[in-house]
């Protein structure tokens, strides 16, 4: 009788490490240890925080500010300046995200996360110091524009992790963005005007009375500086060799077919480590697709986030509801802690059953059917006014974020390594 040979149906893939690149020994602790790197996730969570907390941090104070600086001849016309100093951040960010994601695939995700904290250590500083207009929209401006930090650190959290954490790690990511999103304000709402609110403690004479923003701007840059510190401990994740064919790497796309869709070029620049080609990335549809969706929605919540700060304290007369800074604040507290719960508790194993395409998707028919509520809201008074708007904004901040660590994982997942910086910015 013949002997009968074993073959194995699968060839096992031999994995190559170098000794002395950063990428590799993350892959190496990778295949040996499976459980979720929980010490990176959370100081990923704490630059993700300190990131987003000068975004919106002026939003329950912008409208007084604007005010005490005089450049509005009506009342009615301090929200449109306020318009401009809110969105200068944007602009900033705007100009700059795309080259902070080049510089991040060339030079590692690590020196970009440096840079963009000690911006906010900075120039969040000198915003509390502003004396006129033109100098906080200056400030703000350098604040966004050195902000590079969201696209290298979505590419970051996915590259440190299993894929199989992959969706924990990106929620970790959005979570702490979406709470500083929240928290910020809440912090803008507490500590704006401290010689106001708390003269007990701040003397209208000393340097807060002066600078009445300048205490909020000082515990935003004293968390940065921390954070700061603590992006010393991430290890990087670039790899520094040119040989990434033999490193176990490859791409996942929009649902595990996007790397059909890679022509021959882009797959030997991934292989062979060069810079990505922008082409080849524009012609990568299923990452274009989630690139598209992913502004559209991301115009629509930045819009939401500076107009209901707005919108709840202005007057009533003026059309808005009428709260005071803390109510805001503390409106957006419970936000944050109802959207740290979701996104740890609930999101991955949403994720993990429905896709992020699904939790996208209802996310965004809900938000629709929960915004058309506020204007029915806004006519309510007292305790009940409260609590709703506690619960809308709490609700409308879940569906937000999980709609983000959807389109946040499509992205990753469609592009390779070398792409994910520039792809994320």
């Amino acid at each position: 009788m013949a002997e009968q040979r074993e073959t194995p149906l699968l060839k096992e893939t031999e994995n190559y490490y170098y000794e002395n690149c950063p990428g590799c020994k993350v892959d190496r602790r990778k295949a040996q240890d499976p459980n979720p790197p929980y010490i990176h996730f959370s100081f990923i969570f704490a630059v993700a925080l300190a990131a987003a907390l000068p975004v919106s941090s002026i939003f329950p104070f912008l409208y007084n500010m604007v005010r005490d600086f005089h450049i509005a001849k009506r009342e009615e016309d301090v929200s449109f300046y306020a318009g401009f100093e809110g969105s200068s951040y944007m602009v900033g960010r705007t100009l700059t995200a795309v080259l902070w994601g080049v510089i991040a695939d060339r030079y590692g995700r690590k020196p970009v996360m440096l840079i963009s904290t000690l911006g906010i250590v900075i120039f969040n500083t000198l915003f509390g110091f502003s004396t006129n207009y033109w100098m906080a929209m200056a400030t703000r401006f350098c604040i966004g524009a050195l902000c590079g930090i969201l696209g290298p650190i979505r590419a970051y959290c996915t590259e440190v992790c299993r894929r199989e954490h992959q969706a924990l790690g990106l929620a970790m990511v959005t979570s702490a963005w979406g709470i500083g999103l929240v928290i910020g304000p809440a912090l803008g709402g507490y500590l704006a005007e401290p010689a106001i609110y708390y003269p007990t403690v701040f003397s209208p004479d000393s340097i807060f009375g002066r600078f009445p923003y300048l205490l909020v701007s000082l515990v935003i840059s004293a968390i940065g500086l921390v954070v700061t510190g603590l992006c010393f401990w991430l290890p990087e994740t670039l790899h520094n060799h040119s040989d990434h064919a033999k490193i176990q790497d490859e791409p996942h796309d929009i649902e595990d077919v996007a790397i059909s869709t890679l022509d021959d070029d882009q797959k030997k620049e991934s292989a062979g480590g060069t810079a990505p080609s922008w082409l080849a990335i524009l012609k990568n549809w299923p990452y274009m697709s989630t690139l598209i969706g992913f502004c559209v929605f991301q115009l629509h919540d930045m819009a939401y986030t500076e107009i209901f700060s707005l919108w709840t304290v202005t007057p009533r007369s003026l059309g808005g509801v009428g709260l005071t800074s803390a109510d805001v604040g503390q409106a957006l507290a419970v936000s944050g802690v109802g959207l740290l719960l979701c996104q740890v508790l609930i999101y991955p194993t949403l994720e993990k059953y429905f896709g992020p395409i699904i939790i996208a998707r209802v996310g965004a028919v809900l938000s629709i059917a929960l915004l058309s509520s506020y204007p029915f809201i806004a006519k309510l008074s007292g305790v009940v006014l409260t609590v709703l708007i506690d619960l809308a904004s709490t609700l409308k901040n879940v569906l937000a974020v999980s709609i983000q660590t959807g389109y946040f994982l499509l992205q990753n997942r469609a592009v390779t390594q070398q792409q994910r910086g520039s792809a994320s910015g």
